[in-house]
């Protein structure tokens, strides 16, 4: 059987945790932030996890 590729945009897009879990960037971040308040833009910096059940399609594409 052939070699199993990595999907391109997920290896750039998500990140591995030591315990497993699958860590992403907030949307809403790059453009028109002038109509965003300056609180929701701080809170939009900081990374978070990928939903439970979202977990198994990013899994797949990560070949993890």
């Amino acid at each position: 059987m052939p070699k199993v590729k990595t999907h391109s945009g997920a290896k750039k897009r998500f990140s591995l945790t030591g315990t497993g879990k699958i860590k992403r960037a907030h949307a809403f971040k790059n453009h028109e932030l002038y109509k965003k308040q300056t609180k929701q833009k701080r809170k939009l910096t900081h990374k978070t996890l990928v939903h439970k059940a979202d977990e198994p399609r990013v899994k797949h594409m990560l070949n993890v």
